[in-house]
């Protein structure tokens, strides 16, 4: 039986494998549940992990005082479910009247008892992180819902191939965009560039630049100071090196079936094209194809504790710069 349309929801679960989306998703949902001066009264946050599930439950059924209701948050709370999953599964079928109970998970299983009763007494939320052609858009309303700043469309596109598709790391991005235009309305491909240029993906087209032109000193030079600049660079590395030489390669592919630079850049979606093509101009399919191969081989020794990645990749960016 479906929940009528005036039922009151006390059971919230926010379904997220982002965990900023997901932590996002939860305070606007708080924003609307409890008043900001009531939140201290109103509402207990508990960490999964020491949640009990007769102080979650006592929480809940006691009579709020000066607020309308108390609510309870639980955050990445798969394990708390699994805990308690029969002690839920009974609270779902007469939930606290004045208690609501929010729980935050990366994934939300539609064939379990849980999933069968929310239905009836709660809502489910479900807040996946826009992909592929969505996510430009995305961030254009993103800005604007935020910041009330335009945020233009190939600077988004700049944006994703500077940052990556991590929505919460993208999020940040543009909060600190709009501080730093200040009054300015709109977010451009050169405020991109210039707040940005030291992260990863810029700092691998400038060690590729480097390996182009046959400066091994320069290559690995940008290589540490890519690692510098990124913590997380000595495992993550690999992924943003093979990301912009198959890119390379399916340009050098489109050129080669009679496209030009300007329908090739559109066919991949890119930007900074001038710089990439310089790039493009200097190798040939057969050597991007073998740096891919090179890429492939180093992933495989790396992940099977044959290399250290940091010492292996510097190697590798060596041969190839010396050859």
């Amino acid at each position: 039986m479906a929940k009528s349309a005036d039922k009151k929801d006390f059971v919230y679960v926010i379904a997220g494998s982002d965990d900023g989306l997901v932590n996002s998703e939860c305070e606007k949902l708080l924003d609307k549940l409890i008043e900001s001066d009531q939140r201290q009264m109103a509402l207990l946050s508990v960490d999964a992990d020491k949640a009990e599930i007769s102080d979650v439950f006592d929480e809940l059924r006691t009579a709020p005082f000066l607020t309308d209701k108390r609510v309870v948050v639980i955050r990445r709370a798969e394990e708390f479910i699994t805990k308690y999953r029969e002690s839920l599964e009974k609270y779902f079928d007469k939930p606290s009247p004045s208690g609501i109970l929010v729980m935050t998970v990366s994934s939300w299983r539609s064939n379990t008892r849980l999933a069968k009763k929310l239905p009836q007494i709660g809502t489910l939320v479900s807040c996946e992180p826009p992909k592929g052609k969505q996510l430009p858009r995305f961030l254009i309303d993103y800005a604007k819902a935020e910041h009330n700043k335009i945020l233009l469309p190939q600077a988004a596109e700049l944006m994703i191939e500077f940052v990556g598709e991590e929505v919460s790391r993208l999020k940040g991005e543009i909060d600190k965009l709009a501080v730093y235009i200040d009054k300015n309305e709109k977010i451009s491909p050169q405020d991109i560039e210039s707040l940005i240029s030291h992260n990863r993906s810029f700092n691998v087209f400038a060690v590729i630049d480097a390996i182009t032109a046959s400066q091994p000193g320069a290559a690995v030079e940008k290589l540490r100071k890519m690692f510098a600049d990124d913590k997380s660079a000595e495992y993550t590395a690999i992924g943003a090196f093979a990301f912009q030489v198959r890119r390379m390669f399916n340009a050098k592919v489109l050129l080669q079936k009679g496209l030009n630079q300007y329908q090739a850049t559109k066919a991949l979606r890119m930007w900074n094209t001038d710089a990439f093509f310089a790039q493009l101009r200097k190798m040939s399919l057969k050597q991007i194809g073998g740096i891919l191969e090179s890429l492939a081989e180093l992933d495989h020794e790396i992940k099977t504790g044959k290399a250290t990645p940091q010492v292996a990749i510097e190697q590798l960016v060596v041969k190839l710069a010396s050859r």
